[in-house]
């Protein structure tokens, strides 16, 4: 009996850690690289609000550790999924998103620090939809831009009619964020559905088409003053943030001044003077990466980055490796939402990008952010356990 037992229990350990196992085949540079930038993210948390909080100095760090370990519980039950359902049930999530989107822009939505994006659940947690229409969007656009013929082969190309389909997703997507507004949000699903759109493998005048009526869109909403001017200024200022320092060019200034003074190695944690004295805007959500910048140094902001690299590269091959076109565009989307979205945050705190409202992945506070880059990568992660072979 105790060695049947003791069988049974090998059996079981075999199963969960053996050769074969979901944890021996897990890409678990992926997921390290992951856990890094969290723990680096609740650090730096931690240091831009511990003067200010209104709980208590750990406060805003406690409550990003909750999102976060709710972000990680959403990652194992994704990861260990079969990613075959989302294709399945991509049209529901798009239509929740949407019903989500929806909300926003109805008196169920609340302005939080300026921005009328979110829903309030109560007990000092909110709901932003348009974090949940980033992974939605991708799922969708990959659904619609990888079909299958009556014998359930990939076709080659895309249809017309999918691709149709995709820029009308992708369109109501951004028009009901734009309503909020949230040109950040915006700028990344527009540039997530254009990566999609050419990994699909469409015809080149299609391209080349696309790119033009992307740029007289742009020109129109521009002309036509459908931006804010707080929008516009923002734009203007990126050219010369010095004409308004103390307007629209302070937050771009002040980052500036951030990153810089913390050089090489930086001031150590705790100790930046910029970060202590509040003297840049929504430091522990967009502009976090001044804190690494001033903190960290130049050490830490480049480790910050390479991190995010890693998790870049592993979706590139993750994406790569795949078997089929669904699971390979719902990749590549995912690298390229991450990818941009981590361009714009970076850049915009060293002057290369107009001042946008979006957070840098897996670094800074934020509750559905957090669960949809979990979610993002647990995606990967499932799609790698099952393109790998055993």
């Amino acid at each position: 009996m105790t060695e049947a037992i003791g069988v049974r229990r090998r059996s079981l350990a075999s199963r969960v850690v053996g050769r074969g196992s979901v944890v021996w085949r897990m890409d678990w540079l992926l997921f390290g690289a992951v856990v890094a930038l969290s723990a680096v993210g609740t650090l730096l948390v931690w240091s831009a609000t511990r003067t200010w909080s209104s709980i208590e100095p750990t406060g805003m760090a406690k409550k990003h550790v909750l999102n976060l370990l709710i972000g990680l519980a959403l990652y194992s039950a994704v990861a260990v999924s079969d990613y075959r359902w989302l294709r399945t049930y991509a049209p529901v999530l798009y239509g929740i998103a949407v019903v989500g989107l929806i909300l926003v822009i109805s008196p169920m939505g609340s302005t939080i620090n300026g921005h009328h994006s979110w829903i309030l659940l109560g007990g000092g947690f909110a709901l932003q939809p348009a974090e949940l229409m980033k992974p939605a969007l991708v799922v969708i656009l990959a659904r619609l831009l990888a079909p299958t013929s009556e014998k359930g082969k990939i076709k080659d190309r895309p249809r017309a009619s999918g691709l149709a389909l995709s820029l009308a997703a992708a369109g109501a997507a951004a028009a009901l964020v734009m309503l909020q507004p949230d040109l950040g949000t915006t700028m990344v699903l527009m540039a997530t559905t254009g990566a999609i759109i050419v990994f699909a493998g469409i015809r080149k005048r299609w391209v080349l088409a696309g790119v033009l009526l992307a740029a007289l869109a742009g020109l129109a909403v521009w002309s036509l003053g459908l931006l804010k001017p707080y929008q516009v200024a923002r734009f203007t200022a990126l050219i010369d943030p010095s004409s308004d320092p103390r307007g629209v060019g302070y937050n771009s200034t002040q980052a500036l001044v951030a990153i810089g003074s913390g050089e090489v190695f930086g001031k150590g944690l705790f100790h930046g003077g910029q970060t202590t004295g509040r003297f840049v805007p929504e430091q522990h959500t967009d502009f976090i990466f001044t804190v690494a910048g001033e903190e960290l140094g130049f050490v830490g902001s480049v480790t910050v980055v390479a991190l995010l690299g890693v998790v870049l590269l592993r979706g590139v091959r993750i994406a790569r490796m795949c078997g089929d076109r669904f699971s390979a565009l719902v990749s590549a989307g995912i690298v390229a939402w991450l990818a941009f979205q981590t361009l714009v945050n970076v850049g915009m705190t060293i002057g290369i990008m107009p001042i946008t409202g979006v957070p840098l992945p897996f670094v800074s506070y934020g509750g559905t952010a957090t669960f949809a880059n979990m979610t993002a990568v647990a995606i990967l992660q499932a799609i790698h356990l099952r393109s790998r072979p055993m």
